[in-house]
């Protein structure tokens, strides 16, 4: 591993711990650091459900709120689909129809959106409004994809730490359901794996999944026989 990948590693653990600070950093310095920037936010979009992260107003929030409702705005192409949306005049863009009357009543006339990520279930973008019509500088895009790279630093950090957790829940849960089969069944730890993903392809079911139904269902029926769980990391 080489010096980049070592400062990469310590930034990626840095952040992990604090992402709604670290976005909000982020937006904030968006308002501070480029001209013309009057709003900002990260819009999340996460199994359908619409999340504005960290806004500078509630003038960010409503317009999220409002393309959510229409389906269709800037902020919305840019984390479903876009790398950089751009719209110096809001009022006259003809891709956005029935958004850009919203954005205009509320005092926002343009808008650059930068892509963060985009997967099956989730997406996200990181946007700036504008009070005024016009084109953002070079410099201003520059300052603003510099701002989109932290972000989504920080979002890909924060969802690594969620995998990790995830998968050490799903090897816990797992290893507790061995140990219930070997107590029962007097199995060893590979005959009660073997076991478990048996029954989990026949029941075409995730094994943690299993392994989860399993547990709960003998603490019910036996709540104070802890040691029957005592195989969890066989």
């Amino acid at each position: 591993m080489n010096n980049d990948d070592l400062v990469y590693d310590d930034m990626l653990e840095s952040t992990i711990g604090g992402v709604e600070d670290a976005l909000g950093a982020v937006t904030a310095a968006a308002v501070e650091l480029i001209e013309g920037v009057d709003h900002a936010d990260v819009l999340l979009i996460e199994d359908g459900e619409f999340r504005s992260v960290t806004p500078t107003s509630p003038v960010i929030v409503r317009l999220d709120t409002a393309q959510r409702e229409l389906q269709e705005g800037p902020c919305l192409a840019a984390a479903l689909s876009e790398a950089v949306v751009r719209s110096p005049n809001l009022g006259n863009d003809a891709r956005w129809p029935r958004f850009g009357p919203v954005a205009v009543d509320a005092g926002v006339h343009r808008i650059l959106s930068f892509q963060l990520y985009t997967h099956r279930r989730g997406a996200g973008a990181l946007n700036l409004l504008s009070a005024t019509t016009g084109t953002f500088d070079l410099e201003a895009e520059a300052i603003g994809a510099m701002l989109a790279t932290h972000a989504a630093t920080v979002l890909i950090a924060a969802n690594r730490k969620r995998q990790f957790e995830s998968a050490l829940a799903s090897r816990d849960v797992i290893g507790q359901a061995k140990g219930i089969i070997m107590e029962r069944f007097h199995v060893d730890a590979v005959r009660a794996f073997e076991l478990l993903t048996s029954l989990s392809r026949d029941s075409n079911t995730p094994l943690p999944m299993i392994a989860q139904e399993l547990v709960a269902r003998i603490m019910k029926d036996h709540p104070s026989r802890d040691e029957v769980i005592r195989g969890t990391r066989c």
